[in-house]
């Protein structure tokens, strides 16, 4: 039957990833980077030499490889920015599908808030409740002012005075005023205030105080001499 209708091909092996690709290109990068140090090195060696050598001869074969030795150099370095430009695409690849993966992931979480906020606006958070409580607090508000309104009341002022009892009441006070100037006369000013009430004022020689025994004191009540 195999040789009839054949055997089935094997699968083939799985894709390498990115990060394998970069991986092995970064290694290829590497082993040109080392070949074309050594060729630096085959340069040098080549370019002492040709200061050194005087016959013509044997200096123009000295040329002639080290010309072929510039040759694979610059092969090497053309096949090195090759592979840096497939390492750099690579790397941009690798970083689109990071990104991708990060935009999805930012979806979905946005998507599982939405029908989140959704649910508990719908259920636990109705419009109409709020509005009613808002109506609520607004007239608890205006009856606690009415409250406090009323506390502040002056049961004890009168609210029947007008201006008439006021001037009445002003004229009566300037009335008992006047009649407790005339009432009181002199009388009004204070006692030590009074003429009668201040001592005379000394006319004559001031005389020194004698004290008790006949001995003549200053002042102070010390004796003074004679």
């Amino acid at each position: 039957m195999n040789r009839v209708f054949g055997r089935k091909k094997a699968p083939p092996p799985p894709a390498p990833s990115l990060g394998e690709a970069s991986t092995g290109v970064g290694n290829q990068m590497a082993g040109m980077d080392a070949k074309i140090a050594q060729l630096d090195r085959e340069l040098k060696g080549y370019r002492d030499k040709l200061k050194t050598t005087k016959n013509p001869g044997a200096k123009k074969q000295l040329q002639k490889r080290a010309m072929e030795v510039l040759k694979r150099k610059r092969m090497y370095e053309t096949q090195r920015d090759q592979l840096a430009g497939q390492q750099f695409n690579i790397d941009q690849a690798s970083f689109g599908i990071e990104s991708a993966k990060a935009s999805v992931s930012t979806v979905a979480a946005m998507k599982a808030a939405n029908t989140e906020l959704k649910s508990v606006i719908k259920n636990d958070l109705k419009i109409d409740d709020v509005d009613d409580l808002a109506d609520d607090m607004a007239e608890l508000m205006d009856e606690f002012q009415e409250i406090n309104e009323a506390l502040a009341q002056n049961f004890a002022t009168p609210d029947d005075i007008n201006e008439a009892d006021l001037e009445a009441e002003l004229e009566m006070l300037d009335d008992e005023f006047e009649e407790d100037l005339v009432g009181e006369g002199e009388s009004a000013v204070p006692s030590y205030m009074q003429e009668a009430a201040l001592p005379p004022t000394p006319t004559g020689p001031l005389k020194s105080p004698v004290a008790a025994g006949g001995q003549k004191v200053d002042e102070y009540g010390l004796p003074v001499e004679t």
